[in-house]
């Protein structure tokens, strides 16, 4: 077999990689201009392998976004760790189907132990059913599915083949500052967006438990660790004892933080989020394991089987739970594998040392923009830091001269009516000296648009 396009593509990676430090953190106008020329007529003929990787190093390579370097804080996004990446290219090269023990023995024994490890560096309970999704999103739908089924279960009904035409109404408690994904799985399965019933939340955005509504064993009570905004985290040994005592499922949306209770220093953060009965994580966030990788875990497996499972005679079952079971796919790449490469990497202490990392990061940052004289919003209590330039009109404008000038990328959001930049600690590759460049530039590009307005 020619592997010389694969050896280019190799090069070609490592290169990038190579210069992310000294290229802007987002793409110039110039590399943006060049995208069309990656479309056009789908040509008549091939185009040579050497061609196609051309065009994609020196076309849409400039136009990326630098989210692997050390100062990308938009959004939460990891970059990759070492062994994750190259797991993940091996991965590829095996171009495993991991929807079935028998499609790929490996794959399945690969999740099956990264699934026990991750129950463990995170401590949730033995022997909880873990399927490797896309992104939180899925994970949130996996678990509020498996909530439904639960519930509508206890209560003689069958969702996966009766459908809610008819069903027992369920109600789905959520709090004021739930995440929009949790809201777009919900829609996904029917339960609606604005059927919700929300409470209240405190300054930090916890979920209120004096605000809380009667539960029964028709609610799912969505809670959440890490909110997007500031990091914090519901109150779980106030709120998941009143459902427990309701016969409520409890769904934690943990997509970030719940990487908390890895790091010994921080697990205080989340404690009693162990207690519910599904939870929605991300490994290409805190694990830093390339895009795309999910996690969508359930304290007891079998509603979780029962929720995602279809049959047919030509999916040859190995005997034991499949690992299309607890996915919404059931043909899907081998994504477990980068996750069982970071675990493994890292081991328990890289774990909590890498969120522990971030956290203090964070905090250098709060700190040198306090020092500044700038408007911190919010307590700094994990890898989220929200600040303020001033009225909404100027932060706004600092936030669009810090994603042009390119040093660093940091983006806007809205905390309490008061418009902020979100700054979101969660690479690996992010140092001390990446920290401090990006405060340096921000400051100067605050006292730029200050002094112009």
């Amino acid at each position: 077999m020619d592997q010389r396009v694969e050896a280019l593509a190799a090069r070609a990676a490592l290169r990038y990689l190579d210069g992310l430090e000294d290229r802007p953190v987002a793409p110039s106008p110039d590399a943006l201009a060049r995208l069309p020329e990656l479309g056009g007529p789908l040509p008549d003929d091939p185009t040579p392998d050497d061609e196609v990787l051309r065009l994609l190093e020196e076309v849409a390579g400039p136009a990326t976004v630098g989210s692997a370097g050390g100062r990308y804080f938009g959004f939460v996004i990891g970059t990759s760790l070492p062994a994750a990446r190259a797991a993940s290219w091996l991965a590829s090269a095996w171009d495993q189907n991991a929807g079935l023990v028998v499609a790929s023995p490996a794959a399945a024994a690969l999740e099956d132990i990264a699934g026990g490890w991750l129950l463990d560096v995170l401590g949730l309970p033995a022997g909880s059913g873990v399927g490797f999704v896309t992104g939180a999103t899925a994970g949130n739908l996996v678990g509020l599915a498996t909530a439904r089924h639960a519930l509508l279960a206890g209560q003689g009904w069958d969702v996966e083949e009766a459908g809610l035409f008819g069903a027992p109404p369920l109600t789905v408690v959520v709090g004021d500052e739930v995440h929009v994904s949790v809201l777009k799985a919900l829609a996904v399965l029917g339960l609606g967006r604005s059927r919700v019933v929300r409470v209240p939340v405190d300054d930090h955005g916890r979920m209120r438990a004096d605000r809380l509504p009667p539960l029964d064993d028709r609610t799912i009570l969505c809670l959440q660790a890490g909110n997007v905004n500031t990091g914090a985290s519901d109150p779980f040994p106030e709120l998941s004892p009143l459902a427990r005592a309701a016969g409520a499922w409890v769904h934690v949306d943990g997509a970030f933080g719940l990487w908390l209770a890895a790091a010994p220093d921080r697990a205080h953060l989340v404690a009693g989020v162990g207690d519910a009965d599904s939870w929605s994580s991300d490994g290409h966030k805190w694990l830093n394991v390339p895009y795309d990788s999910g996690l969508a875990i359930c304290c007891d497996p079998a509603p979780m089987v029962a929720a995602m499972s279809t049959s047919a005679a030509y999916l040859q079952a190995a005997g034991r739970p499949e690992p299309y079971q607890f996915t919404p796919e059931i043909s899907r790449r081998a994504r477990g594998i980068e996750v069982w490469a970071a675990l493994r990497s890292l081991g328990r202490s890289g774990v909590a040392e890498l969120v522990e990392r971030c956290c203090r990061l964070a905090t250098r940052f709060a700190a040198g923009l306090h020092a500044a004289g700038h408007d911190v919003l919010d307590d700094v209590v994990a890898n989220q830091v929200l600040v303020a330039f001033g009225d909404d009109d100027t932060t706004r404008l600092v936030v669009a001269a810090v994603q042009a000038d390119g040093t660093c990328w940091c983006g806007p959001t809205v905390w309490q009516g008061r418009t902020a930049m979100r700054i979101s600690v969660s690479s690996s590759a992010t140092t001390d000296d990446d920290v401090d460049r990006s405060l340096d530039a921000i400051v100067r590009l605050a006292a730029d648009v200050t002094a112009s307005r």
